[in-house]
């Protein structure tokens, strides 16, 4: 036979059982480089997985005395066994334990190892705030750069410039050591020309950092695209995608993220840096040796990083590991949530010792309420509710059907030309509006805001009349004009903000969906709270405000009902619930609005649910085939295992290998002509009595480094699962003893085994495939795969929409 050729057709990628989703080739080490093409240094041989000395002397030796490079871990687009990591980790830290008695040396590698989880997070804290605080820095000028440019020193931005200025508060931002772009051309800064001037210079910049985001994703790392929530669910579920927390990921989508964003596009920089959190904890994740080597506790570690990737995101530690625990996370033990707490809590101080925003917070948007609520308030807070969750619902049926057109239709194609249209789309609908022109974190800032005597914004140019000013609390007042035209302002940029996101969400640049739905949502709070306010001025005397809201008092804070709009808005688009208030009342700090909060993300969750049941990371899991069985759904069918299994009624017999019969070349013959990631061990084909599992993949490493180490195998060998070795003739060629890559211990089932339980064995246990049997006999295989399919079946879906297209 053809090594060679056997060599190569053994690792194609395939379709069946585990292997779901199709892109690149496999790779055998998880602890390579992570971004290579795997199928570059692989199809040369196995000789990087060889191992070192290894001798084949003895004719019946068990070849896997020690363990073989490469066995026991996992191709490209696998599922992990969760069953067989937690086992193998159990086993590790036994023998740690047990040693650690015999010498001084083994106790401190006992306790070193012991420490070492608590140190991996101190690392992702530290990386994860200092690249939140260089990605915040960089936005921010670079957002600047499209209006104007400092002369101090070019590498400020427009608030950094002015500082130092001498100007009144109120021309705080036109310091003279900041020019506008046709100051700097034209030496002046009105008339049409001079506008026209700064609009072209926007646009183009606009244009200039949107294509070099696209051409950087595109060039170096494909995956650096998206916000990588979903794709970050999947993994944590327990599938495998190689090179998407990588290196180049981490690197090119710090860039872009920065680019995306200073570009002007309705997307935020938060979802992103859950994803760069995560790349910072896989690629840590290679300095600790029990942490590399399992993939169930490296998800342990990228369900803390996610946690620290929310937490320097929003200022909200607590919120970032409620949002690890209740988004994002399949498996979270209570291990898992102390040190998300602690990677949190470090990232968290990492930025704000950094002062990205140089107002001592570690976001833009933190603001301080003073004013209580009135019980009466709870009826326009719950209509907000109702708001978030019809734009919520709206805004994922609108989005993935331009995702799902995107992917089935030429458009896919031209990632580059989508980015430019859709850029200059935005730049040139933004800048005549001042709400859209500036960055989205800005104009929530802008909404969260509670009026002062001193601000200047169009937003609190009220009537005032400082004979009833009480204190630093100013009351309610009459709109003036000011008011009025930002009314205006904000709706036209919430019709422009609804529409544009639909489209931007999803294209080939770093695109998170927090800051556009609370941006949608802070804008139609504040447009009813201005409404509200100039209800209570005019009306106090009404039955509603009499009892609360008195002539000259200050009834109703605006800025509160931006910021229970924003909630209302990002709980209908993602679906969550007590992280989302937690996370609010962080940035807000105001522990009194936690009713008003509630309040509306229930209200919103009721709603959205209503319309449809998944959130748009749910959605777009779905809609890239990925194979995740969502943990919080109930199986509510009353199917049977022997429904779902494999082989079904006129398919051919389900492929096994026998315990002691065959031979080298007869499993070889199998690996070549089937395309499945293992194969159930039987007694005898006759008997079907169930001995094992093994995987493909550990099968063909353990025959590959069997024909080149050990002597005398050939392709007549026998190859045997028992402890002793089959009674053969003396002249019968050596036997290949593969004991030690057998799973003797498989997840059965019988045939009568209602669906529901072995959904449920699936969903709790993290497992791969399980094996059906009758009366003892081995009767067919399930794999996640089958479940998901089966799922997709009963919900009249396609059930080949689980296969990544």
């Amino acid at each position: 036979m053809d090594q060679t050729g056997y060599r190569r057709g053994s690792f194609q990628s395939s379709t069946s059982d585990e292997d779901m989703l199709e892109i690149a080739g496999a790779s055998l080490d998880f602890s390579m480089a992570d971004d290579d093409p795997p199928l570059d240094r692989e199809m040369g041989g196995f000789s990087s997985y060889n191992g070192g000395g290894m001798n084949g002397t003895s004719t019946m030796m068990d070849f896997l005395e020690e363990p073989l490079p490469g066995v026991g871990t996992y191709e490209d687009f696998n599922t992990i066994d969760w069953v067989r990591e937690k086992s193998r980790d159990r086993d590790r830290h036994r023998e740690i334990t047990s040693k650690s008695k015999e010498s001084t040396w083994a106790l401190i590698h006992s306790v070193s190892d012991a420490f070492s989880g608590w140190l991996l997070m101190l690392l992702i804290g530290l990386l994860a705030g200092s690249l939140a605080g260089l990605i915040d820095i960089s936005a921010h000028w670079m957002t600047d750069l499209k209006e104007g440019v400092c002369l101090a020193g070019f590498w400020f931005n427009h608030e950094h410039c002015c500082w130092k200025s001498n100007t009144t508060f109120t021309d705080r931002d036109k310091c003279p050591e900041w020019k506008s772009w046709s100051q700097l051309i034209l030496g002046h800064a009105e008339g049409a020309f001079a506008y026209i001037l700064n609009y072209f210079m926007y646009v183009i910049w606009a244009l200039l950092f949107s294509l070099l985001a696209v051409l950087l994703v595109k060039g170096f790392a494909p995956y650096a695209c998206g916000s990588g929530i979903p794709e970050i669910k999947t993994i944590l579920s327990g599938f495998i995608i190689r090179g998407y927390l990588g290196k180049w990921t981490l690197i090119i989508k710090t860039i872009t993220l920065v680019l995306a964003v200073s570009s002007g596009l309705s997307l935020g920089k938060e979802g992103p840096l859950v994803h760069v959190a995560c790349c910072c904890g896989n690629i840590l994740c290679h300095l600790f040796t029990k942490y590399r080597k399992n993939e169930a506790k490296r998800r342990e570690v990228l369900s803390a990083a996610a946690a620290a990737g929310v937490s320097v995101a929003f200022g909200a530690p607590i919120g970032g590991v409620l949002f690890s625990l209740e988004e994002v996370s399949y498996y979270f033990p209570l291990k898992t949530l102390w040190r998300s707490f602690f990677a949190a809590l470090v990232a968290a101080f990492t930025l704000r010792s950094i002062n990205p925003f140089g107002n001592s917070r570690l976001v833009l948007f933190y603001v301080e309420f003073h004013m209580p609520w009135h019980l009466l308030e709870l009826v326009p807070f719950i209509l907000l509710g109702i708001f978030g969750g019809l734009w919520g619902a709206f805004f994922i049926r609108s989005n993935i059907a331009w995702c799902r057109r995107r992917k089935t239709t030429k458009l896919g194609k031209y990632p580059v030309l989508e980015v430019f249209v859709v850029t200059a789309i935005t730049a040139v609908l933004a800048f005549p509006n001042e709400y859209t022109r500036m960055s989205t974190s800005e104009l929530i800032s802008e909404l969260f805001n509670d009026c002062g005597i001193l601000d200047s914004s169009k937003l609190c140019e009220y009537v005032n009349d400082f004979n009833s000013t009480k204190g630093d609390d100013l009351p309610d007042r009459a709109a003036g004009p000011g008011v009025y035209t930002a009314m205006w302002q904000l709706a036209l940029a919430l019709v422009m903000k609804v529409f544009i996101t639909i489209f931007t969400f999803g294209m080939k640049v770093p695109s998170g969906l927090f800051i556009p739905s609370m941006a949608v949502g802070a804008i139609a709070g504040r447009m009813l709270g201005v409404a509200m306010e100039q209800l209570a001025f005019y009306h106090h005397d009404w039955a509603i405000f009499s009892g609360w809201c008195s002539q000259g008092a200050d009834c109703i804070t605006p800025g509160l009902y931006a910021m229970v709009g924003a909630a209302a808005c990002l709980g209908g688009v993602t679906r969550m619930t007590v992280s989302l208030v937690v996370i609010m009342f962080e940035l807000t700090g105001g522990l009194e609005y936690i009713v008003p909060l509630m309040a509306a993300a229930m209200t919103s969750k009721w709603v959205a649910d209503a319309i449809g049941r998944e959130g748009i990371y749910d959605a777009h899991i779905r809609l890239n085939g990925y194979p995740f069985l969502e943990a919080k759904e109930e199986f509510s069918h009353k199917t049977l295992a022997m429904d779902v299994m494999r082989p079904r009624r006129n398919d051919p017999p389900l492929t096994v290998i026998t315990q002691d019969s065959m031979t080298v070349e007869d499993v070889e013959t199998i690996i070549n002509e089937t395309t499945y990631s293992g194969y159930p061990v039987v007694v005898s084909r006759e008997s079907q009595r169930l001995v094992g599992f093994v995987l493909r993949r550990d099968l063909i490493i353990s025959v590959e480094n069997a024909r080149k180490k050990q002597d005398g195998i050939v392709s007549t060998s026998i190859i045997y699962f028992t402890d002793h070795s089959p009674p053969l003739p003396p002249s019968s060629p050596s036997m290949l003893k593969l004991r030690s890559i057998l799973d003797l211990s498989p997840f059965t089932v019988t045939d009568q085994t209602p669906m529901e339980i072995v959904v449920d064995i699936f969903r709790k246990l993290g497992l791969r495939q399980c094996l059906v049997t009758h009366n003892g006999k081995l009767l067919g295989i399930i794999t996640k795969k089958d479940v998901l399919k089966h799922i997709a079946q009963l919900a009249n879906q396609d059930p080949d929409s689980i296969l990544f297209n």
